[in-house]
């Protein structure tokens, strides 16, 4: 059987303060192997860990680099996530059965006992094992049939453990589940439905991409992120926020805002009184508008 290709496309790395110069270091080796690097930089180790596991949760096509003390607390908080499998390795022996035996895809390394050298021999090492390869548990042998067998079945059966049983203790998130929403024939990529009218409450989703031109509303609204990623301009104000999974935002009435939404996204909101939507701009003057402003801030912060 052909090996499989081991590198990825994308790595998501990020660290606490006991691990941000390991992961520097790792970051500029990966970026001199031509590997695209997204670094989050420097948060506690539990919002580092669960970060990185959240982006690697969402897409096969990254993995995931992460750096504390010791290497355990990230792990910990990456693994919380669906189909992240985190490893901390202190070897290249365990780096290489974590990726033969587990399919791991984020790395957890030591900042306080690894050093620089070390950790990028442990990077290298995780980087080029491929899934089922001959590894040190196996004392570096072909595995045999049948333990080839397992580890096929593990990729379908490793996902599925803990959903058995498994329920959600959020009440929103209860109410929206198995909910059919209903497109927003106002604006393309949008769709709602509406739990309850005056004061009225729903569920939105928006797919990646999608954007609301600058718009009001004759009530005040707030609303809580669920899933995904979107920017808010609220233009009466001349702010701008930037939220993620569990941010909360205010809109007061008559405030003309505008939206992008840059992943895949799901929030509830509710209105004091009944929904009403009246538009300031069109379309494509909203994506020119906020394609200027994306650009600026993106050649700032470079």
């Amino acid at each position: 059987m052909a090996a499989e290709p081991t590198r990825p496309a994308k790595i998501i790395a990020a660290a606490d303060d006991f691990g941000t110069p390991l992961k520097d270091a790792l970051v500029a080796h990966l970026r001199s192997l031509s590997i695209e690097v997204e670094d989050l930089g420097t948060s506690s180790y539990y919002s580092a860990g669960a970060e990185v596991g959240r982006r690697v949760s969402q897409s096969s096509a990254v993995r995931g680099l992460v750096a504390c003390g010791t290497g355990a607390g990230v792990s910990i908080f990456a693994n919380k996530f669906p189909g992240v499998y985190a490893a901390t390795c202190l070897t290249p022996s365990d780096a290489i059965n974590a990726r033969s035996i587990n399919n791991s895809n984020v790395l957890a390394v030591s900042g306080k006992y690894t050093t620089p050298e070390a950790a990028i021999e442990i990077l290298d090492t995780w980087l080029n094992t491929p899934f089922k390869s001959a590894c040190p548990a196996n004392e570096g042998e072909p595995w045999p049939r049948e333990i080839q067998t397992f580890l096929d079945h593990s990729l379908v059966e490793m996902p599925e453990i803990g959903k058995e049983g498994a329920f959600d203790t959020c009440a929103v998130c209860c109410l929206v589940k198995n909910r059919e929403l209903n497109p927003i024939e106002l604006i393309p990529g949008g769709s709602m439905k509406i739990v309850r009218e005056t004061p009225t409450s729903a569920f939105v989703r928006f797919k990646a991409g999608s954007v609301e031109p600058a718009h009001h509303h004759t009530f005040g609204h707030d609303l809580v992120v669920l899933e995904g990623k979107k920017s808010v301009w609220n233009l009466t104000k001349e702010e701008r926020y930037d939220l993620i999974v569990g941010d909360y935002l205010f809109t007061p009435a008559g405030d003309v805002h505008r939206v992008k939404y840059h992943e895949d996204t799901e929030f509830f909101i509710k209105w004091d009184g009944h929904w009403d939507m009246f538009f300031d701009e069109d379309l494509d003057t909203a994506k020119k508008a906020i394609d200027k402003d994306l650009t600026l801030t993106n050649s700032t912060v470079s």
